[in-house]
């Protein structure tokens, strides 16, 4: 096992978790979702933890038109329990989880842009995970599934993007673990982008921000259903996985929001943020996958870019883009204080860094919430590594009546 040994002792919180059947490989498909093979026995991918995978698909969706010179294109990557699916294609799909940030006369504006998103390596939305078939046994890999890292992932879009004949991107952006990849990418692929946007991510992860995240794993392990990752068929570790996300939830915001949102209200002869807590474990339990949680966390555990590297430093001399490096003010799992560190570390080794700040009240969800702070932050630095200017200002797909929707929705969708 690639975990930490659970509590000794079981909690007693208990959650009431309607019953599901786990459904494979993937949780969910989407119409305009695409899978591709990146990795196969002739060219399996070896990872950070020393073993090889030897078939991996990827599922990706892409927005816009690629230019005839495949010089446009925008790579957007997702948080942790995120998918490919960044916004909606038009009106009548499923809005996604950055629509205000990408489409038609947005900051990443389709009309300009080429922008593909993929799902990451061990997650459960149609790219290779735990849930995935082991070509070696014909069942589930479970809890053998290799340990993967932030970098492994950023290799497997490097992959995707060689099968699909991409050689440079103008951007790659994302936010909490999708900044953590940005960041990777920029050091990892020194040499392809022009510009990398690191929303909300640190980089490396620290003590209290593991320390979080070993418990939400324990939570699952100590569910009885977990049966050791060897759930698939049946019900899984519904319990488990909804504290686990209860406790995600709680890192994502702050005292102020959650004061604002649900003060000493009460209701069911629950508080409403217990009623709140219960909703958000529930509804994850219903689309994602207990075991790609668990890799998830501890790859979120391992990230730092200086690993293989003489230091810090080195691995940061490495990066040549432009680097737009945000931070959230009340965020508690990445204070901004790791951000600002970031620029720094990043000026210090040479490289074109800048630093912005999101003034919210709403924690770590302020990248998914205050879009109306974060859309021009992202606008100018785009607007700034264009080798020239680029007018941004075509019809949006994005209806404004969602935006209250779309802040409480997406903080769901981390």
């Amino acid at each position: 096992m690639v975990f930490l040994n659970p509590f000794p002792r079981k909690g007693v919180l208990l959650l009431v978790i309607a019953s599901m059947q786990v459904r494979g490989e993937d949780m969910r498909r989407r119409k305009h979702m695409k899978v591709i093979t990146v990795a196969d026995k002739e060219q399996p991918l070896l990872l950070d933890c020393g073993m090889m995978l030897p078939e991996i698909q990827a599922a990706y969706e892409t927005y816009g038109k690629l230019s005839p010179a495949r010089d446009n294109v925008v790579l957007v990557v997702h948080a942790l329990t995120g998918d490919s699916h960044p916004a909606a294609h038009d009106r009548d799909d499923e809005i996604g989880w950055w629509e205000p940030l990408v489409g038609p006369g947005c900051p990443i504006d389709t009309n300009i842009f080429y922008v593909i998103c993929s799902n990451v390596l061990g997650g459960c939305q149609g790219t290779t995970g735990p849930a995935s078939i082991n070509p070696d046994t014909g069942h589930p890999y479970g809890a053998c599934f290799p340990q993967i890292t932030i970098r492994d992932m950023v290799r497997v879009q490097k992959r995707l993007l060689d099968k699909l004949g991409i050689e440079r991107l103008v951007l790659v952006i994302g936010g909490s673990m999708g900044g953590m990849q940005a960041l990777e990418w920029a050091v990892t692929y020194p040499d392809m982008m022009d510009g990398a946007a690191v929303i909300a991510a640190p980089g490396h992860t620290t003590p209290q921000a593991i320390a979080y995240n070993v418990v939400g794993r324990r939570a699952v392990m100590l569910d009885p259903a977990w049966q050791e990752g060897n759930y698939y068929g049946s019900q899984g570790p519904a319990e488990g996985l909804a504290i686990a996300r209860a406790l995600g939830m709680i890192t994502y915001q702050s005292d102020a929001s959650m004061t604002e949102k649900f003060g000493r209200k009460r209701r069911n002869d629950q508080f409403e943020i217990e009623n709140y807590l219960d909703y958000q474990g529930g509804s994850l339990v219903k689309r994602f996958d207990a075991n790609a949680y668990l890799y998830l966390l501890k790859a979120l555990d391992l990230h730092d870019v200086s690993r293989g590297y003489a230091s810090y430093q080195a691995a940061l001399r490495r990066v040549k883009a432009r680097v737009l490096v945000i931070g959230v003010s009340s965020d508690i799992l990445y204070p901004p204080y790791q951000q600002q560190q970031l620029v720094k570390e990043l000026k210090a080794a040479g490289v074109r860094a800048e630093y912005s700040e999101i003034e919210s009240c709403h924690g770590h969800d302020g990248f998914l919430i205050d879009f109306p702070v974060l859309r021009p932050m992202v606008d100018r630095f785009i607007r700034s590594i264009l080798p020239t200017p680029a007018l941004l200002t075509r019809h949006s797909l994005f209806r404004p009546a969602d935006l209250a929707y779309l802040g409480a929705r997406l903080v769901t969708e981390i």
